[in-house]
């Protein structure tokens, strides 16, 4: 990177960090004209950027911050004041400010955007001309000298105030004589000023005087400044000049603050113990906002090596699972060994550094949300004037951090809903007179911390949703049905307007009536894992929760188990896990429910969902475990609960990536591959599950499985070879047993999988294509419902290391070949306990 693109960098990071605030201190300006600190703030950034664009050759930035200056220097000094039209060009040339330095950003160059027309709206603003949106400029009397910053005289030395002192007479001085010099050169008449001139011939010894006689002669030289202000005017009114006062301006220099003083109640006040103490807490106070020690302390650090440490911290999260897992198996293979007691220690400190080490490493990705929200009361404000509607938004909790991922991620969604609540819940001031409301609506936007969530509010006290006229726009657009009507809650009811294409809007306008805006908010707050809760009334005002995660990186999970696969469940979208019988569960129109207090639960198998082989025993208890998502819930049966773990979120890869229900993976302490849940997708997959077996009707099945005869026994032959799998069949034809055949391992499998036929016991080959009869064995006896079934290894391999490892597979009996017909079938009848009067 060359010199100049360094120095670029630098002011485009300099500029964006500058115009930030912008908005909302304009918009505070707006309303609190008197406010010449933030004035004065607002004008330095317009300065600043001028200087260094000026520098750079950015000769469009330039030329428009240079005409902005001009206006804000012309309100800095009192000569005008930002009423609303005015501020709608000012905001304007912000507006096209911003895009300047976007340009800037893409292609170095600021060519491209038209400020044309804004530089001649604000040169007329300038020039006291008025532009078209202002029916009369807004003048005040040029005010002689610019209010300077209060200093802290208290603080200050004898010799320090004398020089304050005389600096400031030096000033003034240079400033009269300057002003008196132009209005000679304009042929005015000029009255003499004899009091400046005899000041400098007056020097009062400070070095003797009391703190009492100093503060008296700095009173006496502020009063000297206000009385030849009067007779300035008065010379002016004599010449038959229009002179219009800003009080506020001068309010400015007294030593004692009043609220909102006249003109005439400016001589000199006597301190009260009040005034006095506001005086101190002000002086207190002011060094803190002037202190520039926070901006030299910090670092620009590129975001990419955050994202770099980032997942470094999360490989060594993973590593510390792994530690604690291993130091668990051995305390519990060598229990009562002396190093365990130093192995702990060792553990707990990786452990616990790891975790401030994660814990640092996010926060110093962590940004406070008050960067989205600085853009919305520009945005109220914009929308207040269109719509013809008083809207104030109160802010709080804006210092609430965010991951830096998420915060980029929020703004649009909350863009959309504050919109929404600006066109769709706010009423106009006629419609909200007659009910008895204020005419200013409001609309209120606050976030907290909530567990290891952050919750984002957006309140307001308009109309409300009607739940019987969403439901009833719905059924018009055709996105619920009569009966869903008919059943859905008006919580349910509210989150219509979350659905694709609904929209309450009488006509499309700028601001709403598509019906994308909160289909949009929906999916991208669904994206961030978070939920949305929605409360309103009517008449009364609607509320809005986003229920959002600190970080996406590393969670807080649930950990099941289906079979002997595991799945992991954001923490924060489980409601609560209960245990219940099978007699608590019922099904309802094909559906499986329980009750769950007094709400009825829908249940739905994890194991139907993914389609993973669900073979249940006869436990007499069912795990649930239920899921909350806004105001639906799902109760999900799984196999095992193994408990909460920290987990970092890995992506599946781009061969991978895009199974429904699956977010990504993470790997677990004992170094296996967990699958990490998709909530929302999950629960809308839920729905197209129609019927789930359930433990109560499994039972039933095996235990209802009664042998009435021999055809009622099922054994299945497994044998790539034809001629064996013919010798078996003749073999075991005498005992009047059901067979079924498979060609290799792989097919016995996928037979047991599909469920047709309900076996009690097996002969297995062990050389075969595939997946050989050792490997067969394994699979089927990590499902649950064949764990005793008899397997019976059929081979012509007779080593004793071949007949271990076909018992350490599950195998109950090793027939070698070749054997004799009786006995192949005595030890099959055997095995599958086939009763003797059975026989023919």
């Amino acid at each position: 990177m060359d010199e100049f693109q360094e120095i670029l960098q630098d002011f485009l990071v300099e500029s964006f960090e500058l115009i930030e605030q912008l908005d909302q201190d304009l918009v505070e300006l707006e309303n609190t004209p008197e406010d010449l600190e933030l004035l004065n703030g607002i004008f330095r950034v317009a300065h600043t950027v001028k200087g260094a664009s000026s520098f750079l050759n950015f000769d469009v930035l330039t030329h428009l911050t240079h005409h902005m200056e001009d206006v804000l220097n012309k309100a800095r000094h009192g000569e005008l004041i930002l009423v609303p039209d005015i501020m709608d060009v000012v905001l304007e040339s912000i507006d096209l400010m911003k895009a300047l330095l976007e340009t800037i950003r893409d292609t170095s160059a600021d060519a491209g955007v038209d400020v044309a027309d804004c530089v001649i709206k604000l040169d007329a603003i300038t020039k006291g001309q008025v532009p078209e949106s202002i029916e009369s400029p807004v003048v005040v009397e040029e005010v002689l000298v610019e209010p300077e910053p209060e200093l802290d005289y208290n603080s200050m030395d004898d010799a320090a105030v004398e020089d304050e002192i005389q600096r400031l007479l030096s000033e003034r001085q240079a400033q009269d004589k300057a002003k008196r010099k132009a209005k000679i050169d304009a042929g005015e008449t000029v009255l003499a000023a004899p009091s400046i001139k005899k000041e400098p011939s007056v020097e009062p010894d400070y070095d003797n005087m009391d703190d009492n006689e100093i503060e008296a002669e700095i009173q006496r030289l502020l009063n000297d400044r206000q009385n030849e202000d009067k007779a300035k005017r008065k010379a002016k009114i004599d010449a038959g000049e229009t002179v219009l006062v800003a009080p506020s301006i001068v309010e400015e220099v007294v030593v004692t603050p009043a609220p909102k003083p006249t003109p005439e109640s400016l001589p000199t006040p006597k301190p009260t113990p009040v005034v006095v103490k506001k005086k101190e807490e002000e002086q207190a106070a002011a060094p803190t906002k002037r202190a520039p020690a926070a901006v030299e302390q910090t670092i620009r650090v590129d975001v990419k090596r955050l994202d770099h440490l980032m997942n470094l911290i999360g490989e060594l999260v993973l590593a510390k699972n792994r530690l604690i897992k291993i130091n668990d198996d051995v305390e519990e293979r060598y229990e009562g060994e002396e190093f365990l007691e130093e192995l702990n220690q060792v553990v707990s400190i990786v452990s616990l550094v790891t975790t401030d080490l994660q814990i640092a490493v996010m926060k110093t990705r962590m940004l406070p949300i008050g960067k989205v929200f600085n853009k919305f009361p520009r945005m109220i404000r914009d929308l207040s004037r269109e719509l013809k509607k008083n809207i104030e938004l109160e802010i709080s909790g804006e210092e609430t951090e965010l991951d830096k991922s998420i915060v980029e991620e929020i703004g649009d969604p909350l863009v959309h809903i504050i919109r929404n609540s600006c066109d769709h819940g706010i009423e106009t001031p006629d419609i909200r007179a007659g009910q008895g409301k204020n005419e200013a609506g409001t609309i209120c936007l606050k976030a907290y911390n909530e567990g290891n969530q952050i919750v984002i509010q957006i309140d307001d006290d308009g109309k409300g949703l009607d739940a019987t006229m969403l439901k009833e726009k719905s059924l018009e657009k055709g996105i619920i049905t009569d009966k869903e009507a008919d059943n859905m809650s008006n919580k349910e009811a509210f989150s219509l307007i979350f659905k694709p294409g609904f929209s309450t809007a009488a006509a499309v306008t700028s601001v709403s009536g598509r019906g994308v805006g909160m289909d949009v908010v929906k999916t991208n707050i669904e994206k961030l894992n978070g939920i949305i809760d929605m409360d309103s009334e009517v008449g009364v005002g609607t509320s809005m929760k986003l229920k959002i995660p600190l970080t996406l990186a590393i969670i807080q999970a649930l950990l099941v188990g289906v079979q002997e696969e595991y799945y992991a469940i954001p923490l924060a979208s489980v409601l609560e896990t209960v245990r219940i019988s099978k007699e608590e569960i019922y099904t309802v129109e094909g559906r499986s429910v329980m009750r769950l207090r007094e709400e009825v639960l829908s249940l739905v198998h994890i194991g139907d969902i993914f389609e993973v082989e669900r073979i249940l025993d006869s436990a007499e208890y069912a795990y649930v475990v239920v899921l909350g998502l806004g105001t639906s819930k799902l109760g999900l049966i799984v196999d095992t609960l193994v408990g909460q773990e920290e987990i970092v979120i890995k992506s599946l890869g781009d061969y991978l990536k895009g199974i429904e229900g699956i977010a990504g993976a993470t790997i677990r302490g004992d170094g296996g591959v967990t699958l990490i849940v998709d909530v929302v997708a999950l629960m809308q997959m839920a729905r197209d599950v129609k019927s789930t077996a359930m433990i109560s009707e499994t039972v039933g099945e095996s235990s209802s499985n009664t042998k009435d005869k021999a055809s009622d026994y099922t054994v299945m032959i497994v044998d790539d070879s034809k001629t064996d799998r013919t010798i078996m069949i003749k073999a075991l034809d005498p005992l009047g047993v059901t067979l079924v055949e498979a060609t290799d391992g792989q097919e016995a499998l996928n037979i047991l999988k599909a469920g047709d036929y309900n076996f009690d016991g097996m002969l297995i080959d062990i050389e075969m294509p595939r997946m050989d009869g050792y490997t067969l064995a394994g699979e089927i006896k990590k499902y649950n419902k064949y764990k005793n079934l008899p397997l019976i290894a059929v081979t012509s391999r007779t080593g004793k290391s071949d007949r271990m490892r076909g018992v350490e597979s599950g195998m109950v009996e090793y027939i070698t070949k070749p054997y004799s017909a009786d006995y192949l079938a005595s030890v099959v009848q055997r095995n599958i306990n086939l009763k003797s009067e059975f026989l023919s």
